[in-house]
């Protein structure tokens, strides 16, 4: 409105533009700009509903993980699958460790069990090498010390041997559970992998229980993968 009562208008003679100051007008009074207590009520609504949106946006938290039992038999090369195939594996087990549901297991040839002792292993579908197995040997009525322990699972296990070179940090400790049994239990951590390995004896054999994962998964998947480690026990 300045403009249109600018005495340097063109538009508008040097008369006119006296009269108009002679007889000034009041501004326009528009009740869209003033306040009142309806719209500010309205507006403060309007804001904390805004808000709200958000700051409460629904959780992204994944489910809990659920597990289920396997039952181990450790059965000799020369009874692979259980005898005639009909064996009850929870009344014949020799030990036992929580698997993370949605896991698949993969089935160990006789070959492999005759030649490294592995019994059982189960891998997570979406990154095969996030995985836990059970390797086990005869003839050990008790164990050795921890470093010779830990080297002689090395000597058939190939992808241990290959953590251990390039290890940056081992743990190893002694545990023994409510019975009193002995367990070592190592945790290595290497530069593209950790892994954790719980060893005892029983039954007249060496049982160990291995669980490793690569470093993303390791770090996204950890409470999961200490629970299935701290799952494994034998039979007795």
């Amino acid at each position: 409105m300045a403009a249109i009562f600018s005495p340097s208008s063109p538009i508008i003679s040097s008369s006119a533009t006296t009269t108009a100051c002679k007889t000034p007008t009041k501004p326009p009074h528009s009740s869209l700009f003033t306040p009142t207590k309806q719209s500010l009520t309205s507006l403060l609504t309007a804001t904390l509903a805004t808000t709200t949106l958000l700051t409460a946006s629904p959780s992204l938290a994944e489910p809990a993980q659920t597990y289920h039992l396997y039952y181990g038999t450790a059965a000799s090369a020369a009874n692979y699958g259980g005898y005639g195939g009909n064996s009850d594996k929870k009344a014949s087990a020799e030990y036992i460790y929580d698997v993370p549901d949605g896991w698949k297991e993969r089935l160990v040839s006789k070959v492999e069990k005759g030649t490294n002792g592995t019994d059982s292993e189960f891998y997570n579908p979406k990154k095969r090498t996030e995985k836990e197995y059970l390797t086990f040997l005869a003839g050990f009525r008790q164990l050795a010390p921890k470093d010779a322990v830990l080297n002689n699972l090395a000597l058939s296990d190939v992808d241990l041997q290959d953590l251990l070179a390039s290890a940056d940090k081992v743990v190893s400790e002694e545990k023994k559970d409510d019975k009193g049994q002995l367990y070592y239990v190592y945790e290595i951590d290497g530069s593209g992998s950790h892994s954790l390995i719980s060893v005892t004896c029983a039954n007249n054999k060496l049982y160990a229980h291995f669980v490793n994962a690569p470093t993303p998964e390791w770090n996204r998947d950890e409470e999961t993968l200490r629970h299935v480690h701290e799952s494994f026990k034998t039979v007795q």
